[in-house]
């Protein structure tokens, strides 16, 4: 169980992301934070990492992995295609 409110997240989160962020921009890309239920954080890649073959291992291997280490290893990160941000619930 997480110890955390999902509001509690965001800033750890948001922290980790910004810290990510410069290798996602040395590809073309970004990423954006939009929203996180329940522990789950669902990023959105964007620029050059739209429909990139590489985009699963960024946010599995890159963004999830720092989130798990420097937060909590409970933590899951679900990739938001374009257009899917209102659907969260449909994702997974």
């Amino acid at each position: 169980m997480i110890p955390f409110t999902d509001e509690e997240l965001r800033p750890a989160v948001l922290s980790v992301i910004d810290k990510v962020r410069p290798s996602i921009k040395l590809d073309g890309g970004d990423i954006k934070l939009i929203d996180i239920i329940d522990a789950v954080v669902f990023v959105q890649l964007q620029g050059a990492c739209i429909g990139c073959a590489s985009s699963g291992t960024t946010i599995k291997f890159g963004v999830e992995r720092q989130i798990k280490t420097l937060i909590h290893p409970e933590i899951t990160v679900m990739s938001v295609p374009l257009g899917w941000e209102d659907k969260l619930d449909q994702l997974g």
